[in-house]
């Protein structure tokens, strides 16, 4: 059966727009996350890129609420003295009761203020709270479990900065708590038990049982409403987090994840509905993730930017394959898979497959195009491969060679110019000269084939990846057109082997391929989007599903989407394979054109239109909290299609889809097809699909709360972005 959608899920078009402005001068937000300040996962990503947006929305009110990492915030954090004479009543009192609680501003964009707990001064009481957590909730925490020891403490300190603000507050303040995923969520679950006045909303941005369930390889999707999710998690050994988890699930005002898939999986797995409220029923709101998009001043710039980082990494591959680099760097294609080691759901397993399927098809059909597939998963190594480093080394003594016969080849074709004569080219070069060429040849020779690892693997044989590669052959010989790079740690443009930021690296690549079986959003085919470079993602992708229900037809704008859901593996990993063949069979100018396409898509992942479907859910927080005093009445809406980037009709990006049976076409269609595709025109015509993003303030029972002339975050039709580039509001 296939999934069901709901009203509003993602749809950009499914959030009406209201009159009213919403006030938030005596509302206070805290939102709360273990990885504010604390890089762990993707968490950190949303709340680092989201926080400006919010921190725009709510001025001072805007508090983030984190563990106390001193190593980070040595290099992250200002420490300041709290500005809101409140809050700073509540730190102190804090202190003087025996917790250690810091404040500053997080040096990110937005500079947002952050409340620091440091959970360890405080474990001498996390005996008595968990005794309380099990008399008053029956949630029972083992003594070994030291995240979740760590998320008891932090849950309690959490309710108690909340139950403190609120009674140091002089007049009874509306106060909005977000928290983040199960580590955070006691906190929620306390606020509630204690009846503190806090609106509360919790976000799981995947659960905690799914994630485990995948990687045990289960047939995940197709068993949903089978699982027995108490034995389960038991089995697994996590079911007092898991208790943790649902409890907050249960317990807060608005439920809601990071995509339709994943609401999906917390209806059965939690067994709460994202969106749904007990009492009042709200359309279902599901909060993607975003990311704060950086326009150039020049149309083309990302294009410039490829270019120079592709040839960053070419050097690497020049130094990689010294030896046996018998394929043209210009027909060379560069695809790359990143992300945590999580070999199955991350779906490095059916990228392997689908390389050594393309691997024949390539050689069949005598290809002149190699790929290059880059596997950044970061895994336990000791050190960098000794053959890797000297490929480096080998390549800049060939460069330093070069130089010095350049340098001296120049200095006597000067001396022959200065005389008046044309120089003598076979006497240009001296017999030291050829001495010195034969020397950096004969340097080039290697016995052994050119690593696939370029670090030395702590467990080798048995690395999924490694030996997944020993089980398909590709070994970068030089008859395979697929070559194979595992990079097992993260990017560093320090590093002395590929000294590129992650970024740079990803800028410099043709295709992100994430065939991920389990991923609730998905944020590296969104980096990727929003940098102009096309990638491959699936309809289990939270990013998959979103951008499916956005454009008419992905694929033409470099939004691949394979089927995990309805195909079995060998069906998936043949879809996967036609897509990379297709792919390598692009011209160089298709693929300029898909990639102007690509990056018009970041539009859509922008932070400042994905930002309201938070804005909305802590609108339906405040309304069900404090009944008399807010309301939230959504309108029905009569589609639910969203905003739709149709198909282009210019020139198609992919040879199977063009008129042309051969790539060798004359000249003169190429002129036609030049006359047939217009940039601008087409870029556009898509704008046309996108509308400025707009406030949606909360109806209010009392007029003193709500004022009518409240001052919104910007004109619906004006020009918001200060580029003079007006977008239109019209709809579809």
């Amino acid at each position: 059966m296939p999934l069901a959608r709901s009203l509003s899920v993602t749809s950009l078009s499914g959030l009406e727009e209201w009159d009213e402005e919403f006030d938030l001068e005596d509302a206070v937000l805290f939102e709360i996350a273990w990885e504010v300040a604390n890089k762990v996962g993707g968490i950190y990503t949303v709340i680092q890129t989201k926080a400006r947006l919010t921190a725009e929305e709510w001025g001072e009110n805007y508090f983030l609420v984190g563990p106390y990492v001193e190593s980070n915030v040595r290099t992250q954090v200002e420490l300041i003295e709290p500005t809101n004479p409140v809050l700073k009543r509540t730190i102190d009192q804090m202190n003087a009761s025996g917790c250690k609680i810091y404040f500053g501003r997080w040096l990110i964009e937005g500079s947002p203020y952050v409340v620091l707990i440091d959970v360890g001064f405080t474990a001498w009481s996390l005996d008595r709270w968990k005794r309380e957590l099990w008399e008053h909730c029956g949630i029972g925490v083992p003594w070994f479990d030291r995240e979740a020891n760590d998320a008891v403490l932090f849950g309690f300190l959490t309710a108690w900065l909340l139950g403190e603000y609120a009674a140091q507050s002089e007049e009874s303040p509306h106060i909005v708590a977000h928290f983040h995923e199960w580590l955070a969520g006691l906190g929620l679950v306390l606020c509630r038990q204690r009846q503190l006045p806090i609106a509360t909303i919790f976000t799981t941005h995947a659960t905690l049982l799914g994630r485990y369930l995948c990687a045990g390889s289960v047939d995940f999707y197709n068993n949903l409403a089978q699982f027995n999710v108490d034995k389960e998690a038991g089995d697994r050994q996590i079911y007092h987090r898991y208790c943790l988890e649902r409890a907050a699930a249960h317990c807060t005002h608005v439920f809601t994840t990071v995509s339709q898939i994943t609401a999906i999986e917390a209806e059965h797995l939690l067994k709460r509905k994202p969106g749904t409220i007990l009492y009042i029923k709200f359309t279902d709101i599901i909060t993607p993730n975003g990311l704060n998009v950086k326009k150039f001043s020049a149309m083309h710039e990302f294009q410039n930017l490829h270019a120079q980082s592709k040839s960053r990494i070419q050097e690497f591959v020049r130094g990689h394959f010294y030896g046996h680099l018998d394929f043209n760097l210009d027909k060379c294609l560069f695809l790359f898979i990143a992300g945590r080691y999580e070999f199955s759901n991350k779906g490095a397993d059916v990228f392997l497959e689908a390389l050594a399927r393309l691997n024949y098809l390539l050689r069949v059909n005598h290809s002149d195009v190699t790929v290059i597939a880059f596997f950044i998963m970061p895994a336990r190594t000791n050190n960098f491969n000794v053959e890797t480093l000297k490929g480096q080394a080998v390549r800049k003594q060939l460069w330093d060679t070069a130089q010095t016969v350049k340098e001296r080849f120049g200095k006597k074709l000067y001396e022959s110019l200065l005389v008046g004569q044309l120089p003598d080219v076979s006497k240009m070069l001296d017999k030291e000269d050829f001495t010195i060429m034969k020397r950096a040849i004969f340097a080039t020779q290697r016995q052994s084939q050119p690593p696939v690892c370029t670090h030395n693997m702590l467990e080798d044989s048995s690395d999924p990846i490694l030996s997944c590669v020993r089980r398909i052959g590709l070994f970068n010989s030089s008859s395979d057109r697929v070559k194979i790079i595992f990079h097992p740690e993260f990017l560093s443009s320090t590093s002395p082997l590929l000294p590129m930021d992650y970024e740079e690296f990803v800028r410099g690549c043709h295709l992100g391929v994430f065939p991920s079986y389990y991923e609730p959003w998905g944020y590296t085919p969104a980096e990727c989007t929003v940098m102009g470079i096309p990638s491959i993602s699936t309809n289990l992708s939270g990013f998959g599903c979103f951008m499916e229900e956005h454009i008419a037809d992905p694929s033409a704008y470099g939004i691949y989407i394979l089927d995990r859901r309805y195909k079995g593996v060998d069906e998936s990993c043949n879809q996967l394979t036609s897509f990379l063949f297709q792919f390598c069979k692009q011209s160089r100018r298709q693929r300029i054109i898909q990639r102007n396409r690509t990056e018009r898509l970041s539009d859509l992942l922008d932070w400042r239109y994905l930002g309201r479907f938070y804005i909305a859910a802590r609108h339906m927080a405040l309304a069900k909290a404090f009944p008399d005093t807010f309301i939230y009445e959504p309108e029905e809406t009569a589609s639910t299609a969203g905003f739709r980037y149709p198909r282009p009709a210019s020139v198609p990006p992919s040879p199977a889809l063009s008129r042309h049976s051969s790539p060798h076409h004359s000249e003169a269609e190429d002129n036609e097809e030049d006359e047939r595709y217009d940039e601008e025109l087409e870029a556009e015509k898509d704008r046309v699909n996108i509308r400025q993003p707009y406030t949606m303030p909360v109806k209010n029972k009392v007029s003193a709360v709500l004022g009518a002339n409240g001052d919104g975050e910007g004109d619906v039709n004006g020009d918001e972005n200060g580029d003079g580039d007006e977008v239109t509001s019209e709809k579809n």
